[in-house]
C-alpha cells in the first residue's frame, strides 16, 4: 500500500494554471475542457445560445464567453445547470441569461445547502474561485423539472433535451443530449479520466440505474464533468464503465471494512489502496477520496442524505483520513 503521508488540503496547493482547449463537437456545439478542471459547453439555436455550466466566478465564465464569442456572437436564451456545487454555478451572473434552467432537486439543495458549499468549494479549490469577489450571491434557477425539459433549437438544429436520470454525483444530476449529432452533456455523472468526486453522491443508485440510463443514450460524443472529450462509442462507453467501477471499487472496499465492524480511517486506507494504481494519477484523485470515502461510510451507516459539508467538516475528515 502506499504510504498517506501528509499532504496539502484538498486542491489547496494545485495554483497552476490549466490549459483551456475549445473544441467544436459539431455544428453550433462546443465544449471547453481543460486539463482535469470543470469542462463547460454551449449549443446554438436558431437565433440563441443555450449554455452548459456556469463555472465558479463570473470572471472565470467572462474568459469562456470571450472564447465562446470568437464563434457566435448570439444571445444566451438559457443557461443549464447540472447540479448544485459551488464551482458549477456561481458564475451564472456573467451569462446574462434570460432563464437559468435546472433539476427542481438543485433548486432545494441550493436553498438547503447552498451557502455552506460555497465556503467549503472555494476553500478547496481557490485557484478555481478566480477573483471570488465578483460573486454576487447564491446561483437561483428560474425554471426547474422533474423528469425531462426539450428545447427546441429552431430551424434544421433539432431538439436539446434535459433530462434526470436518477441519484447519483448528487440529488439533482441532469444530462443535456443532442438526438441529432448524438452529443450528450453529462455534467459529473460520468468523468473521463478524472476522479470522482462522491461526497454528495448516492453511491449505489449512480453506480447501477443512473449510469445505465446514461450509457443507454448510445451517444456518439461525451463531455463529462472533467477530463477530455470522449469521441466514438467505444471511448463514451469507456468513460461511463470507468466512472462504475470507480464506484464498484469503493463499494466493495469501505462495505468489507463497514461490514467488518472496522473504523473510517481503515475503510479509507483499503479503498485508497485498492484505486490508487490505477486512478492515483487522476486529477483530483487526493482531493476527493476522503470527501467520497466517508459520504459512502455514512451511506452504509443508514444515513440517507449526505451530510451537509462545510469548511471546519472539510478540515476536519481530512485531518483525520489524509493527515499521515
Amino acid at each position: 500500500m502506499l504510504a498517506l503521508t501528509q499532504k496539502a488540503f484538498a486542491s489547496s496547493a494545485d495554483l497552476g494554471e490549466k490549459t483551456q482547449s475549445l473544441e467544436v463537437l459539431a455544428d453550433g456545439v462546443y465544449a471547453l475542457t481543460a486539463e482535469g478542471d470543470p469542462n463547460v459547453g454551449a449549443i446554438e439555436g436558431e437565433d440563441f445560445l443555450v449554455c452548459f455550466e456556469a463555472l465558479a466566478t463570473p470572471v472565470a465564465a467572462g474568459e469562456w464567453l470571450a472564447r465562446l464569442r470568437e464563434h457566435t456572437d448570439k444571445p444566451i436564451r438559457y443557461l443549464v445547470l447540472s447540479h448544485y456545487h459551488a464551482v458549477r454555478v456561481l458564475g451564472a451572473s456573467a451569462f446574462d441569461a434570460e432563464v437559468i434552467l435546472a433539476h427542481e432537486n438543485t433548486r432545494a439543495l441550493i436553498a438547503e445547502r447552498g451557502k455552506e458549499d460555497w465556503e467549503s468549494e472555494f476553500g478547496r479549490m481557490p485557484r478555481l474561485a478566480k477573483q471570488a469577489e465578483s460573486v454576487p450571491g447564491l446561483t437561483w434557477p428560474t425554471m426547474t423539472f422533474s423528469d425531462r425539459l426539450t428545447i427546441d433549437l429552431g430551424g434544421d438544429r433539432g431538439d436539446l433535451v434535459l433530462r434526470y436520470c436518477g441519484r447519483g454525483h448528487t440529488e439533482g444530476d441532469i444530462v443535456a443530449w443532442l438526438p441529432r449529432t448524438r452529443i450528450l452533456f453529462a455534467g459529473d455523472l460520468v468523468e473521463a479520466e478524472a476522479a470522482l468526486y462522491t461526497g454528495d453522491a448516492f453511491h449505489h443508485d449512480w453506480a447501477s440505474s443512473t449510469l445505465d440510463m446514461v450509457r443507454a443514450f448510445e451517444a456518439e460524443q461525451l463531455v463529462g464533468g472533467r477530463g477530455a472529450v470522449s469521441r466514438g462509442r467505444g471511448a463514451v462507453d469507456a468513460a461511463v464503465e470507468q466512472t462504475r467501477h470507480f464506484l464498484h471499487v469503493m463499494i466493495r472496499e469501505v462495505g468489507a471494512v463497514h461490514r467488518a465492524g472496522g473504523t473510517l480511517k481503515e475503510a479509507f486506507e483499503a479503498t485508497h489502496s485498492a484505486l490508487s494504481g490505477t486512478y492515483g494519477h487522476w486529477p483530483i484523485f487526493e482531493h476527493c477520496l476522503p470527501f467520497d470515502v466517508s459520504r459512502l461510510w455514512d451511506e452504509l451507516s443508514g444515513i440517507e442524505r449526505p451530510v451537509i459539508w462545510t469548511a471546519a467538516r472539510d478540515r476536519e475528515v481530512w485531518d483525520q483520513l489524509q493527515g499521515g
